[in-house]
């Protein structure tokens, strides 16, 4: 496979040979690089994290269940996006595998353009997953360059004090908290407060950890 041509890598986790030969065939020659497992213990033993990446995860194994490793792994904080593949299943495990974050439940047999299309949602989210854990530990970085008291003032700022206001928290002279301020802007690589807000902000406009 031509790396530029490189859609994303599809682990598929299912004990039917033929689904997993057919499928995996199908899926490499539309440029997805694929690994097929014969149940979640083997995935769970040999899968390398890869990104960007989806899951496709058969319901009904022998050995554990597609909800269960679904648990296993959001337990043990492996995010990798899941696309339930079943030839049947109850409403309940439908509904709990879309309450912990499927990306879709596809029934046997399934169109190849509702998995083509299921497939890109999952690489889409976990391409923005990525991105995402890249910017944090940028920022992360970036925090980190701050003195003590760099830090919190930098916290007050972002919680909107005025430069007076802290000055009267922590005891020192406005013109002091006035220089503080232009160094965080300056080591955060921010021009303004509105740009360190946003950069200091979640998707769901919650402040980032490291800023509590």
């Amino acid at each position: 496979m031509n790396f530029d041509d490189f859609r994303g890598h599809i682990y598929l986790i299912d004990d039917d040979p033929s689904i997993c030969r057919s499928l995996a065939f199908t899926l490499s020659t539309s440029h997805y690089s694929v690994q097929t497992f014969d149940g979640p213990r083997a995935f769970l033993k040999d899968s390398l994290p890869i990104s960007p990446a989806v899951i496709l995860l058969d319901m009904r194994m022998p050995e554990m269940s597609g909800i269960e490793l679904q648990n296993n792994l959001r337990q043990n904080g492996r995010e990798t996006p899941i696309i339930f593949i079943s030839g049947e299943s109850l409403a309940i495990e439908i509904i709990e595998a879309m309450k912990h974050g499927a990306i879709d439940f596809l029934l046997k047999p399934f169109s190849m353009e509702s998995l083509m299309n299921a497939i890109e949602r999952g690489l889409t989210s976990d391409r923005d997953r990525q991105n995402n854990l890249v910017r944090d530990l940028d920022i992360s970085q970036r925090f980190n360059r701050l003195t003590d008291k760099e830090r919190e003032i930098c916290r007050l700022m972002i919680r909107g004090y005025s430069n007076k206001e802290i000055a009267e928290l922590n005891g020192s002279a406005p013109s002091t908290v006035k220089l503080h301020r232009s160094r965080v802007l300056d080591k955060m690589g921010c021009e303004t407060l509105p740009e360190l807000i946003g950069l200091t902000v979640d998707d769901k406009r919650r402040i980032l950890e490291i800023f509590n």
